[in-house]
């Protein structure tokens, strides 16, 4: 029977040479192969809370799972027959958000975190012998140091004597149950605890060419199983931050703010490092399985993939000042110049043969990417083949095949517009650019990109080169006149509304409005269908910030009643210049820049940024802010994230594809956690419920469950439809009925943020 080939090698094969070579690595490929991914379905469902199941982690044998719930129980279920063990009331007053088995404790220890601000350790030993319903048990240690919700945990493999916290607060925690098992002490303040490893109260950053001012509300954290001393921490800002605990200063309270230490590494994608916008977040960061990679995942964005570069000479470093020169002529990079195709040795005719192989699938897929740019249709499965070539396993294809591929890739990406897809063809030009200089076809789709950014001054430059370098191409002449014509339109709008009388009765932008402004004035219309994807946020000349902040009653003062939810809206309008102009000091303060501050912001050195390497497309994250992106398997060659329409999905790492999407919950998928050692991966989200999934589906497919049937179309429906959700900004939001219904919402589950 002829064997199916897959990219990471045929099944059977693997198992023999594991039989015969005892290959080390054979067990981790085969956890997660492929083949086994596209069988995975739904295996069982497991009840057993009554809430939001708002976290769930592995211990390291991979015998329990552990959960965490708006019902403010833990529970630990059995891996072998997926039954509930133990239900812990933890005496939390708010969500979990967060939970963990405490290594070498023979998974005695848990830990949690919640709303409350609270940390909690309890010692589940005290349980054994006794049945699975609810039990109250008195936590083994008690900390309430944080004043703001405590959204991660991380723990050091091998140490079961410290925990660390991540709090909105701004600051990361160190918890060492040898000290004390309740912090702050009888008689002190929160203020006064001795225990704050990281201090970001000032350090998050509207810009990267912005110091550090605001305060970091932490979302995640994560600790580096290979390498313990380095601490990977993202919240409310866009960029990632990575620290060596061994550089951090020594422990200390938090009665005065002090300036952000330095960190190792900051991570962000270029096109998001100058994006001013309050509602830029992060809702998840995490280490690769091998501490090589990190995995970002943001709020109203997609999920990307940099490299940790322990060398300090990544190709994919910038700085501030490297920003704007993608957007100029001959742009200058601290990329390397693609490598030449590897040479195959004329004797060694198998390898020879793989490559002519592997040569010849790749034209064909360029060509399949080719004919859907000329028709265009399946944009999707074009872009998703120019991947394959471009960053699928295999011999080098050649400078010539490489470039033609990233052309069509640009023109694709500007041709489907999704979220970010102008800023993906923006690299694919430059890239291009790089292998010849003199390519019609890079300064083409680069003007083009550059007028869907609205940046006409920039388009017309690339434009006028590309026509100088093809004079008889009629494309080129009509992209020229087109942007000559936009060009000269703005100049007498302008010229018009400086002409106008000023002194209209509109509220000055900048100025706060009310609700009743925003949701009646007529100007505030939602988008329309048909040009959801024509606007890129960052775009807008006037943009809207929205925060919608809960506080359980006990995060600023304990003697309120417990268990209440209290929120404030806050709705701000302004345009993009003043934004440049904006200035906020430490305290909070506002107005015109001090001298000392003026001082200190030309003082100020920007960081070096590593950029992204893979993007991962298809889900929505905008809902909710404690949404997961994992790497699946012992050696992390897959992406998982859950979604807003209730699916999960499932890339390959190395070359951003889609390869499996399934329906996980009612509502919305918030974690997904692959087992450590078996193909099992259990998902949950605003369902009360835990999914676990297994590759039992009778056939392969891409949708869940191994169905025989069409499914493309369904893919395709799910992904844009979330491409919609991404892209409508935040006056659509308002008009929309969940805008109404969301504070009905926020009662039985308080983890959505807007």
């Amino acid at each position: 029977m002829e064997s199916w080939s897959f990219p990471d090698g045929n099944f059977a094969n693997l198992v023999e040479s594991r039989r015969i070579d005892s290959l080390p690595d054979v067990n981790r490929r085969l956890q997660l192969h492929s083949s086994l991914i596209q069988r995975l379905a739904l295996e069982e469902v497991m009840e057993g809370h009554q809430g939001c199941v708002n976290a769930i982690a592995w211990n390291s044998k991979g015998s329990l799972l552990i959960s965490g719930s708006d019902d403010t129980k833990i529970n630990i279920w059995s891996y072998n027959n997926r039954r509930l063990l133990h239900s812990v009331e933890t005496g939390h007053s708010a969500n979990i958000f967060c939970t963990k088995f405490v290594p070498e404790t023979s998974d005695e220890l848990v830990v949690s975190g919640a709303g409350d601000t609270e940390v909690r350790l309890f010692n589940i030993s005290r349980l054994n012998g006794k049945r699975s319903e609810e039990i109250a048990l008195e936590p083994a240690a008690l900390y309430r140091c944080h004043s703001r919700r405590v959204k991660k945990l991380a723990v050091e493999i091998g140490n079961p004597n410290v925990v660390w916290s991540a709090s909105e607060d701004g600051t990361v925690r160190q918890h060492d149950f040898r000290e004390s098992g309740s912090c702050p002490p009888a008689g002190s303040s929160n203020q006064q605890c001795r225990n704050v490893l990281l201090d970001l109260r000032c350090g998050a950053k509207k810009s990267l060419a912005d110091s550090p001012k605001q305060c970091l509300a932490l979302k995640s954290c994560d600790i580096s199983s290979t390498r313990p001393h380095q601490l990977l921490v993202g919240g409310s800002d866009a960029f990632a931050r990575l620290y060596d605990r061994r550089m951090l200063p020594p422990l200390s309270s938090c009665q005065m703010k002090m300036k952000p230490p330095p960190c190792v590494n900051y991570f962000c994608p270029m096109h998001l490092s100058e994006r001013r916008k309050s509602t830029l977040h992060l809702t998840h960061v995490t280490f690769s399985p091998n501490g090589e990679e990190v995995l970002l995942s943001y709020s109203g964005e997609h999920v990307y993939l940099m490299d940790v570069n322990y060398d300090g000479q990544s190709v994919m470093s910038y700085t501030a000042d490297d920003v704007p020169k993608q957007l100029c002529i001959a742009p200058l990079f601290k990329e390397t110049k693609v490598p030449s195709p590897s040479a195959v040795s004329s004797d060694n005719l198998p390898e020879r043969k793989y490559h002519l192989r592997r040569l010849g699938l790749c034209k064909k897929l360029v060509q399949y990417a080719a004919k859907a740019l000329d028709e265009g249709s399946d944009l999707f499965y074009g872009i998703e083949a120019c991947n394959e070539v471009l960053d699928g396993k295999g011999p080098e294809i050649g400078l010539a095949l490489r470039h033609e591929c990233l052309c069509i890739r640009a023109a694709l990406l500007l041709k489907r517009k999704w979220k970010n897809d102008v800023h993906m063809a923006i690299r694919d030009c430059n890239k291009a650019q790089l292998i010849d200089a003199s390519s019609f076809k890079a300064y083409y789709y680069m003007s083009e990109a550059l007028l869907q950014l609205g940046k006409n001054k920039e388009a017309l430059e690339y434009a006028e080169a590309a026509h100088n370098l093809a004079p008889s191409n009629s494309d080129a002449a009509e992209m020229v006149k087109r942007i000559k014509d936009r060009l000269a339109a703005a100049e007498a709008e302008k010229s018009k509304k400086d002409n106008e009388d000023t002194g209209k009765s509109e509220v000055r932008h900048g100025r706060l409005r009310s609700l009743s402004d925003v949701l009646f004035r007529s100007e505030l219309s939602s988008p329309s269908q048909e040009d959801w994807h024509e606007r890129e946020d960052s775009d807008y000349e006037e943009e809207m910030e929205l925060d919608f902040e809960t506080s359980i009653s006990g995060d600023e003062g304990r003697d309120n009643e417990p268990s209440i939810l209290r929120g404030s809206l806050n709705l701000r309008f302004h345009r993009r210049d003043d934004l440049a102009r904006e200035n906020c000091s430490t305290d909070g303060s506002h107005g015109s820049p001090s001298s000392s501050s003026q001082h200190e912001n030309s003082s100020y050195q920007p960081e070096v940024v590593i950029d992204m390497k893979q993007r991962f497309v298809g889900h929505c994250n905008v809902g909710t802010d404690i949404k997961q992106a994992s790497f699946l398997g012992q050696q992390g060659e897959y992406v998982a994230s859950g979604s807003d329409d209730g699916r999960w999905f499932i890339w390959e790492k190395r070359t951003g594809r889609l390869i499996k999407m399934l329906a996980g919950d009612e509502a919305v998928v918030n974690c997904v956690q692959c087992h450590p050692f078996d193909c099992a991966i259990a998902t949950s989200g605003i369902d009360d419920t835990i999914k676990m999934w297994t590759p039992h589906a009778e056939v392969p497919s891409m949708v869940a469950g191994g169905t025989a049937g069409p499914e493309t179309a369904d893919v395709l429906t799910a992904i844009e439809n979330n491409q919609r959700k991404l892209c409508r900004n935040r006056e659509a939001m308002l008009y929309s009925p969940f805008f109404f219904s969301f504070f009905e919402e926020m009662l039985p589950c308080r983890c959505f943020s807007l």
